[in-house]
């Protein structure tokens, strides 16, 4: 059965200055209760998830990144609002990290994103400079076998010219077309700003179900 179509729920914006921690989590089991909607930010270590979720709440003190690269494997929560919520994954494929904390990591993160009902979608964060690694792919994958949508922001943005920096998208947009339609993709700089409408708007869409609210009612947008 179809929602009930509320009109005023696609003119719903957010107010991302007003994000708060909420609290942090080892695994699913001791997670805030699985209701409303999140969205999930995830990225290697170092490719700049923390500045990119303080830009976006314009709080340069919301996350912080870990002393150690990859040893923090908490996850972390932040509040929007009652029912809306920003997660931070840890960090993934730092090479000092030991192999059997890497597993378990592993099997966290897979269970997250295949059984957690109010995940509406996984903000995949990559280096513009060194996009889609092995272990990047590897999430993609368990996202697309989860049927959640995908957006790779493209972060450090401003340390390409323009020219490579576009061109790095489109081949890393070519690249994702292998993982199905839920996946898209930008360029993204904390330092300058840029792109953050754009991500913004995404966020704003899977956390207020705007794209599923507009795709039941054909009339909605007129």
């Amino acid at each position: 059965m179809a929602k009930d179509y509320n009109p005023e729920k696609t003119l719903q914006s957010i107010d991302f200055r007003a994000t708060a921690f909420l609290q942090s989590a080892s695994q699913l089991s001791n997670a805030p209760p699985d209701l409303g909607s999140e969205v999930a930010f995830a990225g290697r270590s170092n490719a700049g998830k923390s500045s990119a979720i303080n830009t976006l709440t314009g709080n340069r003190k919301l996350a912080r990144t870990s002393r150690t690269p990859g040893r923090t494997q908490l996850i972390n929560f932040f509040s929007l609002s009652d029912n809306q919520r920003l997660v931070d994954l840890p960090g993934y494929g730092y090479a000092k990290v030991p192999l059997k904390m890497k597993r378990e990591w592993n099997r966290h993160m897979a269970a997250y994103l295949q059984r957690r009902e109010s995940l509406r979608g996984l903000i995949l964060l990559m280096d513009i400079r060194h996009p889609l690694t092995d272990a990047d792919e590897q999430m993609v994958g368990w996202a697309a076998a989860a049927q959640m949508p995908v957006h790779v922001l493209l972060t450090k943005a401003d340390k390409l010219k323009r020219g490579p920096a576009k061109s790095t998208l489109l081949g890393v947009q070519a690249r994702l077309l292998e993982f199905g339609n839920l996946t898209t993709a930008q360029c993204f700089s904390s330092l300058k700003g840029d792109g953050l409408p754009e991500l913004r708007k995404k966020l704003t869409a899977w956390l207020t179900d705007e794209s599923v609210l507009m795709a039941e009612d054909p009339d909605a947008d007129q």
